[in-house]
């Protein structure tokens, strides 16, 4: 008679509960002189370690060591979406390296903050600049209409840069700032744009790394600037300049130093630009405890025309929004009011200030 496939299964499977049974007595052999434990008791714990520990203890046997829990992970932030902008977290102690991307952590490529971001729910004018609007009244025949002294104003700029090399010391930029006066409390007029200005640039930058008197030499930048107001005669105004940066530091202190070359002053949309703009210009910038405080200068020293601008930016206090004053006496306030002198002061809210352009990489 042929034998049953079955039985080496059957055999084995005897043998194996032989030895699960032979393996319950010596485990349950130590306890008979043990008080009796409530099993129903381990099955209601909900902790696998401590329900485990309850059963060891059940069976007379040390409770088995504990694993290691697993290495905490990582906080996980939501997936960006195809293309957006992924923020770069390299650390360094110099204003000027974040903002222009100089740490060789950065991102190579990607899109920071330029100049200040920034809404002025309320500015005033000492002296508005109707005398620019006075061909543009009268073709409307509206003699007696009148700008308001109080308007809003708003700027957005971002660069991009272009190129870097691995150690982020030489890069090319593009940049784009864009200025607003708005006349949004003038309903006389239908709440108008009095102004805006369009500012591109391509830049090559690099930084020279290095140090002299305590200050260090972080900044140095070459670039075409294009400024205009987009505007047919005769209230248009544009200009075009070389211009470049030098920026130092030291602490909490940064010095921006901008001299530029004037190549086309816009023919005769504004001929005498450089009267009241100069060649030039010099912003100081300092940060304490989360504020920002800055002044710029310029000006012409054979006509003694120029200008002064001073801002603070207050610490994050509503998600990235922070408080913002803004201050500005003298002429050129923007491109319309090149050859008018005025004193401004706005309040409103910024996104950045000078020097914070975190760079964002793609």
């Amino acid at each position: 008679m042929s034998r049953s496939p079955l039985r080496p299964a059957l055999g084995a499977a005897r043998l194996t509960r032989l030895g699960l049974g032979l393996w319950l007595v010596l485990a349950v052999a130590p306890l008979a002189l043990a008080a009796p434990v409530d099993l129903s008791a381990c099955a209601s714990i909900a902790s696998d370690a401590a329900r485990l520990a309850c059963y060891d203890r059940a069976a007379g046997r040390a409770p088995a060591a504990l694993a290691a829990p697993p290495p905490e992970r990582p906080a996980m932030t939501a997936p960006a979406a195809p293309g957006a902008a992924v923020a770069a977290t390299p650390s360094s102690d110099s204003m000027i390296e974040t903002a222009w991307g100089l740490n060789p952590e950065s991102g190579r490529y990607g899109i920071a903050f330029y100049r200040p971001n920034y809404m002025l729910l309320a500015s005033y004018s000492s002296r508005p600049n109707d005398a620019a609007f006075k061909q543009l009244f009268t073709a409307l025949e509206a003699e007696d209409a009148e700008l308001d002294s109080a308007e809003a104003q708003f700027q957005i700029s971002f660069k991009a840069r272009l190129w870097a090399t691995e150690n982020r010391r030489f890069g090319v930029w593009a940049a784009y700032t864009q200025q607003n006066q708005w006349q949004v409390y003038n309903d006389e007029l239908s709440r108008p744009f009095r102004e805006t200005n369009y500012q591109p640039e391509l830049l090559v930058s690099y930084d020279p790394d290095l140090s002299f008197g305590g200050f260090h030499w972080r900044l140095l930048n070459f670039g075409y600037n294009h400024q205009s107001n987009g505007r047919s005669d005769p209230i248009s105004r544009s200009w075009d300049r070389l211009i470049a940066e030098l920026g130092i530091e030291r602490g909490n202190f940064a010095l921006l130093v901008r001299p530029w070359l004037v190549i086309d002053e816009g023919g005769d949309d504004n001929p005498d630009i450089t009267d009241y703009y100069g060649n030039g210009d010099i912003t100081g910038v300092y940060k304490w405890q989360g504020h920002s405080f800055s002044l710029m200068a310029r000006g012409n020293i054979d006509t003694k025309k120029g200008a002064a601008q001073l801002t603070w930016t207050s610490p994050a206090f509503l998600g990235p929004l922070r408080a913002y004053v803004y201050g500005f006496t003298g002429y050129g306030q923007s491109m319309i009011d090149y050859d008018w002198k005025q004193n401004v002061i706005g309040v409103g809210l910024a996104l950045n200030d000078l020097l914070d352009g975190s760079l964002r990489e793609r």
